[in-house]
């Protein structure tokens, strides 16, 4: 499928922000990359175009009803100008799995990476050469029929849009403090926690307010059947280290399989660090961190990557981890990561894909 390219004027071209004062999600580059789909037809019409606002009929499914699936990945530059992915198939599979579970329409994968990659070099000048700092990129997918009654669409628009980011956190790379719901819960069993849809994100709103204006950086979510069991931390999947071991809960379905979890699973294997994927509870959480048997936490995520967890609130009570500090392999997770991503070292799982 072949990708037709129309360029922004040079006019309408905007000035590229200062790179050490970028935040998250504040800045987008001048193209987008749109696709549409029909039923019995197929995808057609794919273009790299300016960027623009959509235009909806105000039935456009997605509105009504929740058909809208999105990922979230980056493009890194190196040292001597190359740009990098990171992972990029491993977000491309994830977003058709999710396209499944909701009736959408699945992309094929040859053509999402051939738009991406096109997509990044147009916009090459927007991939930041301040020291961690990266382009975000959001692929997405909306359902656009016009019809009111609930059924899956019949059409669908897929668009890639991207932006330089800095830290996710205002904070940067340092511990983050995180409120254990007890009230509510992200996912339930059979529902769609294992997915990246827009409706698991909205759920998650209120209880997220509620931690913020606690002081609380993000939630801690429990499983929705007992309230006991831990799940994941807010936009990230959640590790705790327990004597010699790594803890995790495990992928069974009320959890989204991270890509950054992923890889953190395999280099720790890499390093001979013993990793446990395995069901634990609040419970066992807080009694580790009285028997100072837990040495350290962290959350991990594509837009912060790892983040330390310092302190934790559970039961109107405060604990800290590591004295509310970095820990040791939290911190190296990061770095080892970060270097990968950005060419600084050797790659042994081939996870670095050079595009320019």
């Amino acid at each position: 499928m072949k990708i037709k390219i129309i360029e922004a004027l040079p006019k309408y071209l905007k000035p590229k922000p200062d790179e050490k004062k970028l935040g998250f999600g504040q800045h987008f580059t001048d193209h987008m990359f749109t696709m549409k789909y029909l039923e019995g037809d197929g995808w057609y019409d794919p273009v790299i175009e300016p960027y623009h606002y959509l235009q909806l009929d105000p039935t456009a499914m997605c509105l009504h009803y929740g058909q809208e699936i999105f990922e979230g990945l980056k493009a890194y530059r190196g040292k001597n100008d190359e740009i990098y992915l990171f992972r990029p198939m491993e977000n491309i599979r994830r977003m058709n799995v999710s396209a499944e579970r909701l009736c959408m329409a699945p992309i094929d994968e040859t053509v999402f990476l051939d738009a991406l990659k096109q997509f990044v070099l147009l916009e090459k000048e927007w991939v930041p050469r301040e020291a961690g700092a990266s382009l975000y990129i959001r692929p997405t997918m909306i359902a656009t029929e016009r019809a009111l009654g609930v059924h899956p669409s019949r059409e669908y628009l897929f668009f890639i849009i991207a932006g330089p980011v800095g830290a996710y956190y205002a904070h940067g790379f340092g511990p983050t403090k995180i409120f254990v719901t007890e009230e509510y819960v992200r996912a339930a069993p059979g529902g769609t926690g294992n997915i990246k849809s827009a409706g698991n994100y909205a759920m998650s709103l209120y209880a997220s307010r509620i931690a913020s204006d606690m002081g609380y950086t993000q939630v801690l979510w429990l499983d929705a059947r007992e309230n006991h069991y831990v799940e994941e931390v807010g936009t990230s999947n959640i590790f705790f280290v327990i004597g010699d071991q790594l803890v995790t809960p495990p992928l069974s379905g009320t959890i989204l399989p991270g890509v950054t979890r992923d890889s953190v699973i395999k280099l720790a294997a890499h390093l001979g660090i013993n990793v446990d994927e395995r069901r634990l509870t609040i419970t066992e959480v807080i009694d580790a961190i009285e028997k100072g048997t837990l040495k350290e936490a962290f959350a991990t995520g594509t837009a912060a990557v790892i983040s330390p967890v310092g302190q934790i609130y559970y039961h109107k009570k405060e604990y800290l981890i590591h004295d509310g500090k970095t820990g040791p392999l939290a911190e190296r997770f990061y770095n080892e990561i970060v270097q990968i991503q950005y060419g600084n070292q050797e790659d042994p799982f081939g996870w670095r894909m050079q595009i320019a």
